[in-house]
């Protein structure tokens, strides 16, 4: 066997999985949850409670003490532990972890008889760390974009953004600057993941730093000048950057009580998206992964580096090299949902919508389907808008509409790519609604490759690592374990339907 372990430190629960890359199989998993499994962090959706619904921070010592359980756990199954040749990781991007100047020597002497997040808590400079749902800092992105006005997008990726972890230090900085003067590391949760695996300060990868409006992706450093404005003396207390195939060193004797080997390697964790990029199968240009979730993300990876003009769309680095954009629609499932309700039927009818009772174009009816504030296009005062009388439609008519809007949607929100789409991998709850995924093959005029992966972030991070210890090339690992289950493929008859359907959208959205 030739094994490695990749984790998933997502926003309600922490993941792992144990990959054999000579059977291309997973051959052991668990999970925690931090609500139903670490109930004393009390955060039950992942973040703790706060009269103020813009402010979203966790407790990071859940996070250690969901690294103990998911290890106990596997041990309990007598998962080959022992075997395990390599690890990485994923985590939930944005959130940031604030350490004083103990935390170096508590991770290099962690004691084994005892629990990971007792020992870090003498580490903690800011006792919560906010995380990608928090979105506090409209002042301190207002600052951002006023000092440097396009070319924090254009150099960093993204214009400031609320939950991103620059505006987020900036506010630290700003309203407690006593404890920001104590601070002597600020990690991202995947860098703090690694760092108290390898018993080291760990980088952050460029996948991840990017979700962060400080570094600078044309020289792959931080910017000085945008680093110092946030936040004075703040380059200091970052990491160092490195690539995603970089070993940020040995594994902890700690972990040697779970079965695990003392100083097998521990390989740089990046983000979720950055991860599930890996874990999809979709590191090339020309293939892009449309995840149907509570929102729905449109990403892939980029032949060069460029920035959306509306700035919608955000870039990360690619971890199999190069960068990767995405895209996040806040009114993905959230919306359908809002339409199965007022249609009275159940998630079956979506699935086998009556292709006698619609036709592709959908006699032109369209929606704008903000029924909460969504991120692309920035619509903050939630409205939904038609261009026929709602109120006299059927079923069928507006379920069409809701699919075929958000299709088009996701197709002129991604044209600033400049990429044509030859494949799309669909992955999330969505993904079994057939009519659908022949709705965006036929918008798209692409193939359409559903895939069975529950976890791609985790199995991104396990590829990851198999790619950089075992120097598998990754598109080997694809055809081992993010093979299509089912293709769907356009039908070119309504290529002209759909193009002429783009241009309404558009105008309706303006």
């Amino acid at each position: 066997m030739n094994l490695f372990l990749g984790f998933d430190s997502s926003t309600q629960g922490l993941k792992a999985e144990i990959i054999d890359i000579d059977a291309g199989t997973i051959v052991a998993s668990a999970n925690v949850n931090f609500g139903k499994n670490l109930p004393e962090y009390n955060c039950p959706n992942g973040h703790l409670k706060n009269s103020n619904p813009q402010i979203k921070h966790a407790d990071p010592l859940m996070w250690a003490a969901a690294l103990d359980l998911v290890l106990s756990r596997l041990q309990k199954q007598n998962a080959p532990l022992d075997k395990v040749a390599g690890i990485s990781g994923s985590g939930q991007q944005h959130g940031s972890v604030y350490l004083n100047n103990n935390f170096t020597q508590i991770i290099a002497e962690l004691n084994p008889q005892d629990n990971l997040s007792d020992q870090l808590a003498l580490a903690l400079s800011r006792k919560t760390s906010p995380i990608w749902m928090d979105s506090a800092t409209s002042e301190e992105c207002r600052e951002l974009q006023e000092e440097f006005g396009e070319r924090l997008q254009q150099d960093t990726g993204s214009p400031a953004i609320e939950r991103f972890t620059g505006p987020q230090i900036r506010k630290f900085m700003k309203e407690d600057n006593a404890a920001y003067s104590k601070t002597e590391y600020i990690h991202l949760v995947s860098s703090f993941m690694a760092s108290i695996l390898s018993g080291k300060n760990a980088p952050i990868d460029f996948g991840d730093g990017a979700g962060m409006n400080l570094l600078n992706l044309k020289s792959l450093q931080w910017d000085e000048k945008i680093t110092e404005f946030t936040a004075p003396g703040l380059l200091d207390k970052l990491p160092l950057v490195a690539s995603s195939d970089t070993i940020a060193g040995e594994l902890s004797g700690y972990y040697s009580k779970y079965g695990l080997k003392t100083g097998i390697p521990v390989i740089v964790w990046s983000g979720d998206n950055p991860n599930s990029l890996i874990g999809t199968g979709a590191a090339e240009p020309g293939v892009a992964v449309i995840s149907l979730g509570t929102s729905d993300t449109f990403f892939a990876a980029m032949r060069d580096f460029k920035t959306d003009p509306h700035g919608y769309g955000h870039v990360f680095g690619n971890p199999a090299g190069g960068f990767m954009s995405l895209i996040c629609f806040s009114n993905g499932s959230l919306a359908r949902e809002e339409i199965k309700k007022d249609c009275a039927v159940a998630w079956e009818y979506f699935d086998s919508l009556p292709e006698n009772k619609t036709v592709p174009g959908n006699d032109g009816n369209l929606m704008l389907p903000y029924f909460s504030t969504e991120s692309t296009p920035v619509v903050l005062n939630p409205e939904v808008k038609y261009n026929f009388c709602a109120d006299k439609a059927d079923s069928e008519t507006k379920i069409r509409c809701i699919l075929e809007s958000q299709a088009l949607s996701m197709r002129l929100h991604s044209s600033w790519m400049g990429e044509t789409f030859t494949r799309i991998r669909i992955t999330g709850g969505a993904s079994n609604c057939a009519p659908f995924l022949q709705i965006l093959a036929d918008v798209f005029q692409a193939q359409i490759e559903k895939i069975a992966i529950t976890d791609s972030a985790g199995l991104g991070a396990a590829l990851r690592v198999a790619n950089a210890v075992a120097k598998v090339p990754f598109h080997k690992l694809f055809e081992q374990f993010t093979a299509a289950k089912e293709i769907i493929l356009p039908n070119p008859d309504n290529a002209k339907i759909y193009n002429d359907a783009l241009k309404e959208y558009e105008k309706l959205e303006k």
